[in-house]
């Protein structure tokens, strides 16, 4: 049994050799669309979620960290995506990205959006293959009931959550970086969980910091 442990040392040293340093984000490409959690594709290899509520710029933060421009959908009516949206890296398909539906500030009647709700919390509970989610809020607006909504459904599910403070070209330096440091102070309890950033698609401003936290996430081996 003693030269069992080498053998499988070897195996796990150049399983992880295989793996790239960091992930070509501009090679991503849709794949498929799910209504449920049932429809989504087979649940293995990688995946990180984009979440936000709607008109919180999550389609803007997604094309531009992938830089393209409309990989993800905009729309001028916010909320009108109700399915889970599921891109690979290129030809990878163990590593996704995937966009979440947004709601909350749709016009769209209750049930509508109670169905939405029961969708997303049973994709963020169940989902075996996804390692982190990134919560988009507006710089404006932010810690809106949707979102502690979602870092409620993370903290059970011990998920990590990396949260962009979008549109911040429309803040002043000053005010963006204390907005930053209030979201920080009010979710210090979670520190251990949750990481925040200021981020926008216009300027392009923090698209390395996500593409780190993505790789953090996509590459590194899962310990659970």
């Amino acid at each position: 049994m003693q030269a069992v442990a080498p053998l499988i040392n070897v195996r796990i040293f150049f399983a992880m050799s295989r793996l790239p340093s960091r992930l070509n984000y501009q090679a991503s490409r849709f794949l498929t669309s799910a209504p449920t959690l049932a429809r989504c594709p087979p649940d293995d290899g990688v995946e990180v979620a984009f979440a936000g509520r709607s008109n919180a710029g999550k389609s803007s933060a997604i094309n531009a960290v992938t830089r393209q421009k409309a990989l993800a959908r905009t729309s001028k009516t916010p909320g009108r995506t109700q399915l889970i949206n599921f891109f690979t890296l290129g030809e990878d398909s163990d590593h996704r990205l995937v966009d979440l539906p947004g709601y909350g500030y749709a016009k769209v009647p209750e049930q509508v959006k109670r169905e939405w709700q029961r969708h997303l919390s049973d994709y963020l509970r169940r989902r075996g293959s996804l390692r982190g989610l990134v919560l988009v809020m507006d710089v404006r607006h932010p810690l809106t009931e949707f979102d502690e909504t979602l870092l409620g459904w993370a903290d059970e599910a011990n998920m990590p959550v990396h949260i962009l403070l979008t549109k911040a070209d429309k803040l002043k330096s000053g005010a963006a970086k204390s907005a930053l440091q209030q979201v920080r102070s009010r979710l210090r309890e979670w520190e251990d969980l949750v990481s925040i950033q200021l981020f926008s698609a216009l300027k392009k401003q923090g698209i390395e910091e996500v593409h780190e936290r993505l790789d953090q996430w996509l590459l590194e081996p899962n310990e659970g």
